[in-house]
């Protein structure tokens, strides 16, 4: 179990709704930095987007600001060489996480999922996005994908900045926490009240350290009036289940958002709609939706809201390094509302009738991706 990081009050949090909201925002944060740049993505590929990117960073770089850029080696394959160049030559310092080699075996399946950008010590963006053309194409009015980020002012960047620290040391081989760094927390602390400001880093890694999904679990056991959770891959954990159906059952408002055939990956959504039924059952309320690919994870729970890179699925838990922001802020946790019940107005919600009703080829899919889904995770279990 990792070190785990506190409350911290104080700070200021934007939600920001789309690339063409957040893209040219965060370029300008970049344009504006005085003395150092992190960035740490999982998904950067060529094209528009990744230009704009690759010019910002370069340009900081030769002006004097140090650059690093921590970009997973599998999610990276599509930055090409010319890219890579331009970075190394203008000074960029260039790092990337569990390179793929087949002498690695089962550690291949190991990444690096977090979106973090952390500029000076007075701004960090969080949330899904990646550098591609379907976050962000400049030319274009809209993006292909819907994501959102949060742009976080105040003292929770520290520690937004000593979480790309660990990282950046430790994929050096070196001691990530140096002595006094690190978290003094050894359990979940506690809800404090809601308040101006009030954010917390949760996250997990390599280690196993989990207090992400921990968190979300608690939030979900002690829910009152509502849970809403968003997210692109819907493959929860047994955990994460029981709680929303016992939720729902004692009379919370339980509301699911999730892709509809909008999706980069079919297999995945067709596994975890063998989840419905049950769910349906329970009354929890499921929305697919319909606008675009839904690619955003966020969950609003009462006032507590969580927005990041976890999809809180028993793949990205098992093998990924995700980090997201929690935030009891009042003005933060309407914008997370009133963006959500957006989203939930752009989709179909699925009845039982409509479960019934789906066509055979549906049916054989939902089948044959959920049985492998499970053949899969059985097999690693057992390699525990």
């Amino acid at each position: 179990m990792g070190p785990i990081f506190p409350w911290k009050a104080g700070n200021r949090f934007e939600l920001l709704i789309d690339g063409p909201q957040f893209f040219p925002i965060m370029l300008t944060a970049i344009a504006r930095a005085e003395y150092q740049v992190a960035l740490e993505l999982y998904l950067v590929e060529d094209g528009k987007c990744s230009e704009a990117l690759v010019d910002a960073l370069c340009v900081a770089a030769v002006r004097g600001v140090r650059v690093r850029c921590l970009f997973d080696d599998f999610g990276s394959r599509g930055l090409g060489a010319v890219a890579r160049q331009r970075l190394q030559d203008a000074g960029v310092l260039l790092q990337f996480y569990n390179p793929l080699r087949w002498r690695s075996g089962f550690r291949n399946f190991y990444r690096d999922h977090r979106k973090i950008l952390v500029v000076d010590d007075r701004q960090a963006f969080v949330g899904g996005t990646g550098s591609t053309d379907e976050f962000w194409d400049p030319t274009q009015e809209a993006s292909h994908w819907h994501e959102v980020m949060v742009a976080i002012e105040g003292p929770l960047v520290a520690h937004w900045q000593l979480i790309f620290e660990y990282q950046w040391l430790a994929n050096l081989g070196r001691h990530p926490w140096k002595p006094g760094e690190a978290p003094g927390l050894a359990h979940l602390p506690p809800y404090p009240a809601v308040g101006e400001g009030l954010g917390r880093l949760a996250y997990a890694d390599a280690s196993q350290h989990r207090d992400i999904v921990q968190s979300l679990v608690r939030s979900i056991r002690m829910a009152r009036s509502r849970i809403w959770l968003a997210t692109p891959y819907f493959l929860p954990s047994w955990k994460v289940r029981r709680a929303l159906i016992k939720a729902a059952r004692r009379g919370v408002e339980v509301r699911l958002l999730l892709t509809s055939r909008h999706t980069d990956h079919p297999p995945v959504r067709f596994a975890g709609q063998r989840y419905y039924p049950r769910l349906l059952r329970a009354g929890v309320r499921i929305f697919e939706y319909q606008r675009r690919f839904l690619h955003l994870k966020m969950a609003l729970v009462d006032d507590w809201v969580s927005v990041g890179s976890c999809n809180f699925d028993h793949w990205n838990l098992r093998f990924n390094l995700e980090a997201n922001l929690e935030a009891l802020d009042p003005s933060f946790t309407e914008s997370v509302g009133a963006c959500m019940r957006q989203d939930f107005a752009d989709s179909r919600e699925i009845s039982m009738d409509d479960w019934h009703a789906r066509p055979l080829h549906k049916r054989l899919r939902q089948r044959l991706w959920g049985w492998l889904d499970r053949l899969v995770v059985n097999l690693l279990d057992r390699r525990r």
